[in-house]
Order: structure tokens, then sequence, then C-alpha cells
């Protein structure tokens, strides 16, 4: 049986065909060395595992070999559903691999964690913004107080120059009158003088 798979497969590549050649072996096998004599006629090597763990059972597929080309070694999750088949990232963590519900439900911790530290940004945003609101109200009180003062500062100034103003105008007029009174006094002093006898 051997021989014809060989025979096919060399009469495939030599016609530039792509096929897909599917094995299935027994579970606890192991592929690699099982498969060891048909691998070498084969260019590319799709594995795909079963892993029990969490109460579930669920399907890995990786690449084990690509001849000539680049080719990942991350263990994919392979999900059949109605929508078709769809390869999902395994989560790897601090816990090891984690597929099927338990990725499921750490990719939800992980959400939530997120969302939680962003509306803890948020919070703190709000909370400064509160407090700046709080600062620039008391500034503005300060503001307020120290221009009301300004106000008071500057009519007490202005009133100490009328008053100024006031004590000058009255000094003023009254040394006139006092300069009047000595004049007066000067005059009444000279008419009350004795007459000279002739």
């Amino acid at each position: 049986m051997q021989g014809v798979v060989t025979r096919l497969i060399d009469y495939l590549k030599g016609g530039q065909v792509t096929s897909l050649f599917t094995s299935l072996t027994q579970g606890g096998h192991v592929l690699q060395q099982s498969e060891a004599a048909m691998s070498s006629l084969m260019d590319s090597w799709l594995l795909l595992q079963d892993f029990e763990g969490n109460g579930e059972r669920n399907r890995l597929l990786y690449v084990l070999k690509a001849r000539g080309m680049a080719h990942s070694n991350q263990v994919r999750e392979f999900l059949i559903s109605n929508r078709g088949i769809d390869l999902v990232d395994a989560y790897i963590g601090p816990s090891g691999v984690l597929t099927g519900a338990a990725r499921v439900a750490q990719t939800a911790r992980e959400k939530a964690e997120a969302l939680a530290s962003q509306q803890e940004a948020a919070r703190r945003q709000r909370e400064l913004k509160r407090k700046r609101a709080a600062l620039e109200q008391q500034i503005a009180g300060l503001r307020s107080e120290y221009e009301t003062e300004e106000v008071e500062l500057r009519r007490m100034d202005e009133q100490v120059g009328t008053r100024t103003r006031v004590l000058t105008a009255e000094r003023t007029e009254l040394a006139r009158l006092r300069q009047a009174d000595a004049t007066v006094a000067a005059s009444v002093r000279g008419n009350s003088k004795p007459k000279s006898k002739r």
C-alpha cells in the first residue's frame, strides 16, 4: 500500500497538482514515528491534535513542517461552527495554554480589567477636573477680594488727597485773612501816632 501512495504522490508532483492527504492515527500514537515513512514525501505537514482540560475537549492545529517556507510555530485553536472552520489564537499566559471556555473566560476577565482601568482613569480625570474647577473658583474669589481691596485703597487715597487739598486751601485762606488782619492793625497803629508840634 505504501508503494502505491508513493507512486501516486510522485505522479501528482510531476503534474504540479496540489493535493491534500489526511491520516488518522490511534490516540496515544506518536505521530512523528508512525508517519516517518510518509513525512519525507510531503512538503507541508499540519498536525490536528485533541487537547483535554477544564472539563472539555478542544482541537489544536499547528504546522509540524513546511519545506522551503517560513511558517509559524504557534499553536492555534481549531473551531468548527455553523459558519465553517475558524482558527483562533490560543491564550498563552502565566497559567499556561488556555483553549475553549477557559480562553473565553480569560479574555472576558482581561476585557473586564481593561474596562475597570479605563473607568478608573476616567474617574481620576473627572476628579482632577473637579479640583481644577474648585481651584479656579478659589483663585477667582481671591482675585475679586484683591480687586475690592484695591478699589477701597484707591478710594482712601482719593479721600486723603481731597482732605489735603481742603486743608491746604483752608490754610491759604487763613493765612490770607491773617495778612489782612496784620495790614488793618498796622494802619490802625499808623493813625494813632501823636502829631508833632510845630
